[in-house]
């Protein structure tokens, strides 16, 4: 088999580089062993504002711009609703909150995305005596159904193949790479967490944060934005709402535990008067960096391997404009933007 390109993990990453080379008819094939979780278990949100500081985004605008028709075209090729556009309401816990939010609304970065009018709480399920603040530009993606949906579409199209990648059968040549029986120019990595058990470039510092999320049940509760307060409370329909997220630096499985339960319970009791059920809890471990920028360029001793990584919390809204920062640097030699770099590791290399 030839082929332009081997990617290697399959969660939103994969799919936004696999979808920059469908568009430019490139040639390609996913492998992946679907060990990584944290697309699968993500809750999903776009959201160009930092709720807890007031501030914008790293490049909030420039991301929305190119990911909402990239999620968009991915509804009319997959044909299923994927982009849920839902606003948040930021939930005010005193006098000195509502001020500071009526001071960021005036900020540049901030103008478009936050409604400076104060909504008064009127549902009678919630505890929000000093009301909200709105969020506009926000929603969900539903990642778990793109995610499978997507690979049953490469499965269909014989670009799909479900097995561990073994490093040691990754053979370089002038022409690019074999592997197996695989020819391929180029190979990209998009292995989130799992880049650690990469021996190209597991020396970069993805450092990986554990979130877990439940599920709950609640008829009475009938919400229909998006909440931000200890935690997020997100519609998912049927009355069912995700309710997250924890952060967890040290364990670095996909177990669910019940500290991480009792720690979003006790944040949701904070919030809800109403009775709700627990249907059920995930956990995943999130790429994150230790300067929050994400990880992407080309291996500096392999001309024609790269990695697409580190993508954090904010995955949903910059895989799609880093997928194609990359593609643009593989394909027009289109120089990356310092921040998200992997050259600015290089030491890590040497």
């Amino acid at each position: 088999m030839n082929c332009d390109y081997i990617i290697v993990g399959s969660g939103l990453a994969s799919i936004m580089f696999a979808e920059q080379l469908r568009i430019h008819q490139k040639s390609f094939v996913v492998i992946s062993d679907r060990s990584q979780q944290a697309s699968v278990v993500a809750s999903g949100l776009y959201n160009p504002v930092v709720l807890k500081r007031f501030t914008a985004v790293w490049n909030a605008a420039s991301h929305l711009e190119t990911a909402i028709p990239k999620y968009a075209s991915l509804e009319q090729l997959l044909g299923l609703k994927l982009d849920y556009i839902v606003p948040i309401h930021r939930v005010f816990n005193s006098i000195q909150e509502q001020n500071n939010w009526f001071l960021a609304c005036e900020k540049p970065l901030l103008t478009n995305f936050l409604n400076p009018k104060l909504i008064n709480n009127k549902n009678s399920s919630i505890k929000a005596p000093f009301g909200f603040g709105e969020v506009y530009s926000t929603g969900r993606i539903d990642t778990q159904k793109l995610i499978e949906t997507y690979r049953l579409f490469l499965s269909k199209a014989n670009q799909y193949i479900a097995e561990n990648f073994d490093y040691k059968l990754l053979n370089e040549n002038p022409e690019g790479f074999t592997y197996k029986s695989i020819k391929a120019k180029h190979i990209v990595f998009t292995e989130g967490f799992g880049i650690h058990k990469n021996p190209y470039f597991k020396q970069l510092p993805l450092e990986g944060t554990k979130g877990e999320l439940i599920t709950i049940h609640s008829p009475q509760l009938q919400l229909t934005t998006i909440l931000k307060s200890g935690v997020f409370v997100i519609p998912m329909g049927n009355d069912n709402y995700l309710v997250g997220s924890t952060y967890e630096w040290t364990d670095k499985t996909n177990s669910t535990t019940l500290g991480a339960k009792s720690q979003l319970l006790e944040k949701l009791k904070r919030l809800l008067i109403c009775d709700f059920e627990v249907l059920d809890q995930r956990a995943g471990i999130r790429p994150t960096v230790s300067d929050r920028r994400p990880l992407v360029g080309r291996h500096p001793n392999h001309y024609n391997m790269y990695v697409l990584n580190g993508l954090g919390t904010r995955g949903v809204l910059i895989a799609p404009s880093m997928s194609e920062a990359l593609y643009k640097l593989i394909e027009m030699n289109s120089p990356l933007n310092e921040e998200i770099d992997i050259n600015r590791f290089s030491a890590v290399f040497s």
